[in-house]
């Protein structure tokens, strides 16, 4: 039997969708499979356009054919009828059946069975049309499956939200969704490429874990039956690829899912990928120079150099510069501001420049507000944003020249972070004093600090080497080459439900 019943009530349908239905079961009534296990394909369309791309208008030949696609237009006249089928990245052939050819009975079934959407099996020669159109002379056809609902209409049903809600349908009739799949994976291998080639080991982490750390960041929170125990998904893989640094693997990284359950906007998504590399005796500046080469990688690969954005032309080519954070806020507020100047005056600052600051912040933290809301937007040109106050990244070493700072930057392009590295904290003395003060503030009701890691300490008791490490978004890279929000970057992204 073709189909098993279901007692599931059938949705309230439309009228379209319901006369699809009713030909779903025209085609079973007669015998005919509706979804057919496979087809006698021969050839893709895109093999078809590539051996005989060559024939001339009106030309045609003997040889035979079988293909298959999703229906994606479709003329029917009298005696012959056109269609053009699609597949995979978007390739389209023509299709003709003709009264002559194909005979009057399975003309009369195309006309009455074949809906938009639906994917086709035709077989016969490959001609040229008149008009100059490669296509396939049937001589038999067969439906691959039926569509029982309409394809939508790119300007009138598919809403930014609807492309992002029914990602299918987008690829079905976008080719930018379907040019984004592609940009995105040549992004992701030309990454791994440059790892590979430059002696770094790809590995796995765990997505779930028993205490979350590597970032600041809120935690998705879940619960291992096995073990009856409550647990975290990542938000970071920073920890268990310094433990492998720790064992032995000196150049090591991954590139995985992380989940941080804060906001969501054009350049925030609850679920991401993030690239992590870290390298034993490599330093804030090895890493800035692999950063450097990853991005000129994934820019050779889907594009150009020089990047057209909103707030002007990105030149990758041009000067990658190092910017300190607090001469960088110290301009943009037109007063000096340092490490030691206090919250009161730096709350002062930023109310006079309209930015609300807790009274509860440390004058730290105010900074780091400054510097996002009057720096971080006019950085146009690739800038390492640098000497950030030790409370940014509990996880970096303490600045060489200034122990008021640590050796961290986030590399900030057309006005939006792409990456952050450090000389990675190694001693282990250190990092249980900041790891101890980050478990007391998530003690005090902090959703974002991290918790004390008593493996990971241990790991580095066992002596891990100097060590620089990175972290690169690749949804924000992506957005980078593509000018869109990091929701249509991402294939399926996280949405509300429907209701």
């Amino acid at each position: 039997m073709n189909d098993i019943p279901s007692a599931a009530p059938e949705p309230d349908l439309n009228e379209q969708m319901k006369v699809r239905r009713v030909k779903r079961a025209a085609l079973l009534e007669s015998g005919r499979e509706a979804y057919p296990i496979s087809v006698p394909r021969t050839h893709t369309l895109a093999e078809v356009r590539e051996q005989w791309g060559h024939l001339e208008t009106g030309e045609e030949t003997q040889d035979v054919v079988g293909v298959a696609g999703r229906v994606i237009f479709v003329r029917n006249t009298g005696k012959l009828c056109f269609a053009t089928l699609q597949e995979g990245i978007g390739t389209r052939l023509q299709v003709m059946l003709s009264l002559a050819e194909i005979g009057e009975e399975s003309l009369a079934d195309w006309k009455s069975l074949v809906d938009l959407g639906d994917h086709v099996y035709v077989e016969g020669r490959v001609i040229s049309s008149r008009r100059g159109e490669l296509s396939v002379m049937a001589t038999r056809w067969g439906m691959a499956s039926k569509a029982l609902r309409p394809m939508p209409v790119l300007h009138k049903d598919l809403s930014e939200e609807v492309r992002v809600r029914q990602r299918y349908a987008d690829l079905i009739v976008r080719q930018e969704a379907r040019d984004m799949v592609r940009t995105r994976a040549a992004i992701v291998s030309a990454v791994r490429r440059t790892l590979e080639d430059e002696g770094y080991l790809e590995i796995e982490t765990p997505v779930l874990q028993l205490l979350h750390g590597g970032a600041k960041a809120r935690p998705f929170r879940t619960h291992i039956n096995a073990f009856d125990q409550e647990m975290t998904l990542r938000i970071a893989l920073e920890l268990n690829l310094k433990k492998a640094v720790v064992g032995g693997v000196d150049q090591v990284f991954e590139i995985g899912r992380i989940f941080r359950n804060e906001g969501v906007d054009s350049t925030h998504s609850p679920e991401f990928t993030m690239l992590e590399a870290y390298q034993a005796y490599g330093d804030q500046f090895t890493m800035a120079e692999l950063t450097r080469r990853l991005v000129l990688a994934a820019a050779d690969e889907v594009g150009s150099r020089q990047i057209e954005t909103p707030k002007g032309v990105v030149d990758l080519d041009g000067e990658w510069r190092w910017l300190s954070v607090y001469p960088a806020v110290s301009e943009a507020v037109g007063e000096d501001v340092t490490p030691d100047t206090d919250a009161e005056t730096l709350r002062k600052i930023a109310e006079r420049h309209g930015i609300e600051a807790d009274p509860a912040w440390s004058a730290a933290h105010i900074v780091m507000e400054l510097l996002g809301e009057l720096v971080e937007p006019g950085l146009l040109q690739p800038t390492f944003l640098c000497d950030y106050p030790p409370s940014a990244q509990p996880l970096a070493r303490r600045h060489r020249d200034d122990p008021r700072l640590i050796e961290a930057w986030d590399l900030v392009i057309a006005g939006v972070e792409r990456g952050t590295a450090f000389s990675e904290l190694v001693d282990p003395v250190v990092q249980r004093e900041v790891l101890t003060q980050q478990s007391l503030l998530a003690a005090g009701g902090d959703p974002e600090a991290m918790q004390l890691d008593e493996d990971f300490l241990r790991a580095l008791e066992y002596g891990a080497p100097p060590m620089g490490g990175v972290g690169i978004g690749i949804d924000r890279l992506i957005m980078l080459f593509t000018g869109v929000g990091i929701r249509e970057t991402i294939l399926f992204p996280h949405v509300k439900p429907e209701v």
